[in-house]
């Protein structure tokens, strides 16, 4: 005969929970406050947007402003520097044309009263052809 077969049984009031979860340590900011601060960094990008649009705004009218006040000013040095060539150019005209008779120092060659503003060749016409070039072309001196 066999010896008898003692079964185990769960103690009284059954066994305790099964801890089957993983328990990881939390690491970094929530997804809520990270989308928190996420627009939040929108809506102060936005802002100094904003403020550097208005600033660069006014500093353009005061450079608009600047422009129009000094353009007079710009305007009548250049008409004095163009009188100034073409009297050179007159003055320089009656000496070469001395002995030719008949010829009218300075007469237009258009068929009008009005003022008609020389090109850089009328102006400097009598200069060597390096002023001619600085004159057309400033300080280009790599070309």
């Amino acid at each position: 005969m066999a010896a008898k077969v003692k079964q185990d049984m769960p103690p009284p009031g059954g066994y305790g929970p099964i801890d089957y979860k993983r328990h990881l340590p939390r690491r970094g900011l929530s997804g809520y406050s990270m989308f928190a601060i996420g627009i939040g960094t929108l809506i102060f990008g936005y802002y100094s947007i904003v403020k550097w649009n208005r600033e660069r705004r006014r500093l353009n009218i005061e450079d608009l402003e600047t422009r129009i006040a000094l353009f007079p000013l710009l305007m009548a040095e250049d008409d004095r520097r163009t009188l100034r060539i073409l009297r050179q150019n007159l003055d320089e005209e009656a000496k070469i044309m001395k002995d030719v008779p008949g010829w009218k120092v300075g007469e237009s060659r258009f068929n009008t009263t009005r003022w008609v503003p020389p090109t850089e060749d009328e102006l400097f016409y009598l200069h060597p052809q390096s002023v001619l070039d600085n004159a057309k072309f400033g300080c280009q001196f790599y070309v």
